[in-house]
């Protein structure tokens, strides 16, 4: 597999949809055949992935938002590498 580049653009593949679900009190992904509950990271993380900005941009922005979290661009590759895994993404 490809490693991921900063100016990569993530997506939602088709057919998964990213919500708040307050049953759940959580972000959720939902899919045709189910639904996958996300912890805060997650959520945080899926919920900058807009189509439009890059890897590098979304780092920026919750690196902006949570200060004090050290290595989070490493985390947040780390996340984008297992949800493309798992086909929850894919990258333009």
């Amino acid at each position: 597999m490809n490693e991921i580049r900063h100016e990569q653009v993530p997506v939602l593949r088709r057919g998964f949809r990213f919500q708040w679900e307050p049953v759940q009190d959580c972000h959720v992904l939902l899919y045709p055949e189910g639904m996958i509950k996300l912890n805060g990271s997650a959520g945080a993380i899926l919920g900058e992935v807009d189509g439009v900005r890059s890897v590098a941009a979304i780092a920026a922005d919750l690196q902006a938002r949570f200060p004090d979290a050290e290595g989070i661009a490493e985390d947040i590759l780390a996340f984008l590498e297992v949800a493309r895994e798992r086909f929850w993404i894919e990258f333009r």
